[in-house]
């Protein structure tokens, strides 16, 4: 499984070109994404996750986050067995976003 730290997605994030096709998704249920995500993060609930593989092979890149890590990391590894080839795992999600000084969206 790929990953990726929050500092260097950050980066991504502020440059148009590298987030050119990809998309960054948070795993969490709705109540915790309402509490606060990376931005541009869609909610694709780890729960329903299968429902979006398919639409998910539209992009290029698929960011995945979740709280600390764990269930971004079952995502990544579902995903992959679903044939989605460039997934990447925001190491330590939210938590470190956010211990890392950036802020997240409401």
């Amino acid at each position: 499984m790929k990953s990726i730290t929050v500092q260097e997605l950050h980066e991504k994030l502020n440059s148009s070109d590298a987030m050119q096709g990809a998309i960054v998704i948070d795993v969490r249920t709705p109540e915790e994404y309402a509490q606060g995500h990376i931005p541009t993060a869609v909610n694709k609930p780890l729960d329903k996750l299968a429902l979006y593989a398919d639409a998910l092979k539209a992009y290029d890149k698929v960011y995945v986050h979740c709280r600390t890590g764990g269930r971004s990391s079952r995502a990544c590894v579902q995903l992959e067995e679903l044939g989605h080839g460039k997934v990447y795992n925001i190491h330590g999600g939210v938590e470190a976003w956010q211990r890392a000084g950036y802020d997240a969206e409401l």
